[in-house]
């Protein structure tokens, strides 16, 4: 069984903590790609995953220099831990890979120190169509009139949840179920199933961005939080309290289990989760799972929008056209869109989304969710995140893991925190 991204990002931010923000880069130095005497150009192109995906987007390149037979694509890939390391290293000798997958939590801390190649002159030329992208994704990648990457999939917060331990319950998700009817779920399941109603989300950044999103905020401003730390006080003493009550699922039995999730594990009948990362629950779960609707304050607004990875090129590289070329290529080519699936969330173009029909019941469920959650018209757009957002969500996600099993305090956690998150971002 492979390890999911979801379980790749969880394991690296808790192991590493502040070391990438150690890293100083700079824009010195020669950029990567070659050229030859006949012609030819090689591009170096990297990203993290597993086995799998390496497998797909090397059948997608080999596809890509028969139809660009002037490309040639050197290939590197890692876990997501492994990558990032790699890439800082890369990155600070000034010889970043010519194109990369990426997140939006890199995007201003990579741009400030000038890595980022702005792609939009390639767009003005042509050699990158910025046409066709779903609901909107064209613009996800833009930071202060620059565009910064391309999202190659799109993906959105859901609420994962056990059918059959829903059903015992009684309790039925629908659209527009406030986070009253989500607790009161929680204790059906408790009192009636014997099992935790939730696997504690509460140190997942982006569920509490939804939270303060469906407020009018969000977790982060264009350089600070965008919060309070009596608010993260009071939340996480909530979380707290839920998992005395057994409401959330006991912490120190949920790292037991890893790298399994606690839902897969019985140990919940719930999770709040990336929707595409669904199919981990299948294939390490010994029951049915489906994807709910995220709760809300009015019945209305749920704060989502849709996520991406994306794809960057580097600012130091000799080519370019070439690099755009090839991001075109890897998001609008249907051939394309149908050897890689969803494997990095919903195509984000629509001649890859139409060309790929899923026939599996787990994507035909996250293709359903998004379209249920587009078709509501609940997305509204991301803040981009400030240059050391990736720091801050290792410290949330740190910080609450051991509040959780006990070792401190939710004023305390808090406190420290905002410690923590004041010094990433320099504010």
């Amino acid at each position: 069984m492979r390890m999911s991204r979801h379980m790749e990002r969880r394991s690296f931010l808790k192991a590493t903590g502040v070391t990438l923000a150690g890293a100083g880069l700079t824009a010195a130095g020669c950029g990567g790609g070659s050229g030859s005497s006949g012609g030819t150009v090689t591009i170096r192109y990297a990203w993290w995953g597993a086995d799998d995906r390496a497998k797909k987007i090397n059948e997608t390149i080999a596809l890509f220099e028969k139809k660009h037979p002037k490309i040639k694509v050197k290939t590197d890939f890692q876990q997501y831990a492994d990558f990032w390391k790699k890439f800082n290293t890369q990155a600070a000798g000034g010889n970043p890979p010519d194109v990369f997958q990426n997140a939006i939590g890199f995007l201003r801390k990579y741009d400030a120190k000038r890595v980022l190649l702005d792609l939009s002159p390639q767009a003005d030329k042509g050699n990158l169509d910025l046409r066709n992208f779903r609901a909107g994704l064209e613009k996800f990648g833009e930071v202060d009139g620059k565009l910064l990457g391309i999202p190659v999939g799109s993906n959105s917060m859901g609420y994962v949840i056990d059918e059959k331990v829903y059903e015992k319950a009684g309790v039925s998700p629908e659209p527009g179920w406030t986070w009253d009817d989500w607790r009161n779920g929680l204790v059906a399941i408790h009192d009636k199933g014997g099992t935790s109603g939730d696997s504690g989300a509460y140190g997942v950044m982006y569920l509490y961005d939804l939270i303060l999103r469906q407020q009018g905020k969000a977790f982060f401003t264009e350089k600070d939080l965008g919060f309070t730390e009596s608010e993260l006080a009071a939340y996480w003493d909530e979380a707290l309290k839920g998992v005395k009550s057994g409401l959330y699922a006991d912490q120190k039995k949920v790292e037991q289990v890893k790298p399994k999730s606690a839902l897969a594990a019985g140990l919940a009948g719930g999770e709040f989760t990336w929707d595409n990362f669904t199919a981990r629950y299948s294939a390490e779960g010994k029951s049915s799972y489906a994807i709910a609707p995220i709760p809300t304050l009015d019945g209305k607004r749920t704060g989502q929008y849709l996520g991406s990875l994306m794809l960057s090129g580097s600012a130091r590289t000799k080519h370019p056209a070439e690099v755009a070329t090839f991001i075109n290529f890897m998001v609008h080519d249907p051939e394309a869109g149908r050897i890689m699936g969803y494997d990095r969330g919903v195509l984000s173009t629509t001649e890859q989304y139409e060309a790929f029909q899923p026939t599996d019941p787990v994507s035909k469920k996250i293709a359903a969710y998004e379209q249920q959650i587009a078709d509501a018209g609940v997305l509204e757009p991301i803040t981009p995140h400030p240059a050391g957002a990736d720091i801050v969500e290792a410290a949330f996600l740190r910080i609450a893991g051991d509040m959780a099993l006990g070792k401190a305090s939710a004023a305390d956690s808090a406190k420290q925190f905002f410690t923590e998150a004041k010094t990433a971002l320099g504010a």
